[in-house]
């Protein structure tokens, strides 16, 4: 049998030492496909976000009463772990698919060209994010769903919704730097507008944590508050982002902002509304599970929103080809 050509080796070589270099230089996806890639990424993350809301809602957070086994004597469940524990063995595999997904837009992103470094290492953030929240998964099963891992892996989850959107945004704009498409009285007020959605957020679990849909069927014990005094503070706060969105959305439009960035603070106000509404109806109703789930959907929906009108706030353009050099060999010879 001949040798194996020395290209050959070299190839093989290079392809062990950096797959992703070696696949790189060899493979250019269009731009379509990275936008894809990247927002497959975005929905797959807020699919996460409410099937883990489905586990807690089917009281299914201890259908695998283990980890990373689903029980101590099987990897897998069984049929003596019943409905709850397919429930919640299925949404740990579901983290497989997650993994495919980002896998695949971190491909998609270094391939791309030319090569952007920003947009790969937010890519590359998600996988450890993945990681992360599969962790403190474990580790909520583990301390039997106590309240504070289980908001913990809620706010854990969201962060891995802001960086996918925040890759996928990224990759639609240019390196050059940021150029303002607002005053500055009104990306202030942006600014302050997510931070206190992520306040609103983080209240939301508290009011979670302290109420009913503990995720198990027995005894799990719940944050030392008032479930009442939550809601309150929770819907106060609710009040508030709705107050500075209008109030955004009004000063864009007296500032004649760009078209779409008016849009997308329209579009915010709007599912900040709705989110509202769907709160105060399952509070008054006694907090049906099928509420809950469109509820959690919404909290996807609100601060991917709330990210979007804040990213939209400024432009980075792309950096355009210099025009070509005049040839001035035709222009000599003719003097």
């Amino acid at each position: 049998m001949n040798p194996m050509p020395n290209v050959t080796r070299g190839a093989v070589a290079e392809a062990a030492r950096n797959p992703l270099a070696f696949l790189a230089a060899r493979w250019s996806p269009s731009d379509r496909l990275v936008r894809y890639s990247l927002l497959a990424a975005v929905v797959t993350s807020v699919i996460i976000v409410v099937t883990g809301g489905a586990v807690r809602l089917t009281s299914s957070g201890l259908g695998c009463p283990t980890w990373p086994k689903c029980s101590d004597g099987s990897l897998t469940a069984t049929p003596a772990l019943g409905l709850h524990g397919a429930i919640e063995f299925s949404n740990r595999m579901l983290t497989d698919v997650l993994c495919v997904v980002v896998g695949w837009a971190i491909i998609a992103a270094r391939c791309s060209k030319p090569r952007r470094r920003s947009v790969t290492r937010l890519a590359w953030s998600q996988f450890w994010l993945v990681v992360a929240n599969a962790v403190l998964g474990g580790i909520t099963v583990l301390v039997k769903l106590n309240p504070w891992t289980v908001a913990g892996h809620l706010l854990l989850a969201m962060v891995f919704v802001t960086v996918t959107t925040l890759t996928w945004l990224r990759f639609r704009e240019g390196d050059l730097p940021a150029r303002p498409r607002a005053p500055l009285p009104l990306r202030r007020l942006a600014a302050w507008t997510v931070v206190a959605t992520a306040l609103l957020i983080a209240a939301g679990t508290a009011a979670t944590g302290s109420g009913i849909h503990a995720g198990d069927s027995s005894k799990v014990p719940r944050m030392p508050f008032d479930w009442l005094d939550t809601v309150y503070v929770h819907g106060g706060l609710a009040c508030l982002v709705v107050a500075m969105s209008a109030a955004l959305w009004i000063g864009l439009h007296l500032a004649d902002a760009p078209r779409d960035t008016r849009a997308l603070a329209r579009n915010f106000l709007l599912v900040l509304l709705a989110q509202g509404v769907v709160g105060v109806i399952q509070s008054a109703t006694g907090v049906p599970e099928l509420l809950v789930a469109v509820h959690m959907l919404g909290i996807s929906a609100v601060w991917i929103g709330v990210v979007r009108v804040a990213m939209s706030l400024r432009e980075r353009p792309r950096e355009t080809a210099a025009a070509p050099a005049v040839a001035e060999a035709p222009l000599a010879a003719s003097v």
